[in-house]
């Protein structure tokens, strides 16, 4: 059975390993410990027998305007290909939401995905109630456009 839990430092390297093997951004381990050090509440893993298969690295937007609400990002997210359709995606992304409404009383959340991951937006979208908030063109390193996407979080008591 795949667990979710708090992501921490010693699972970095498995959390970049499953980057890795999915997606076509990579980063550094500095990259990763700069996030989960700046919001560790907010990162999450899935993992099946000490393995870590899937996980969410999330932050809380430190850049908020005068009289903006505060509000998340979801930095990164994947599962390995052959845990897919399990529904851990959505299990860790709604893990995340909540420690932000709940730790960081946060409004909403934003995400950037590629105008082409149809997998990724159905998920968003159909799943968890994101909208397409505006694009970005060349966001990605290969010059691909993102669709930057905002969902409204639920108050915590």
């Amino acid at each position: 059975m795949v667990n979710i839990r708090l992501a921490r430092v010693e699972d970095l390297v498995g959390m970049q390993a499953c980057n890795l093997h999915n997606l076509p951004e990579n980063y550094t381990l500095r990259y990763y410990i700069f996030y989960l050090l700046s919001s560790p509440q907010l990162s999450y893993v899935a993992e099946d027998k000490g393995r870590i298969v899937g996980y969410i690295l999330a932050r809380m937007d430190e850049e908020v305007a005068q009289g903006e609400e505060p509000h998340g990002h979801v930095v990164s997210i994947s599962v390995l290909r052959s845990y897919r359709r399990l529904g851990l995606a959505k299990r860790l992304m709604v893990q995340s939401q909540e420690a932000m409404a709940g730790v960081y009383r946060a409004a909403y959340v934003t995400l950037h995905v590629r105008k082409s991951n149809r997998a990724a937006l159905s998920l968003y979208r159909d799943s968890l109630g994101y909208q397409i908030h505006e694009a970005e063109k060349g966001y990605y390193a290969d010059g691909e456009d993102a669709y930057v996407m905002r969902c409204a979080l639920e108050p915590t008591p």
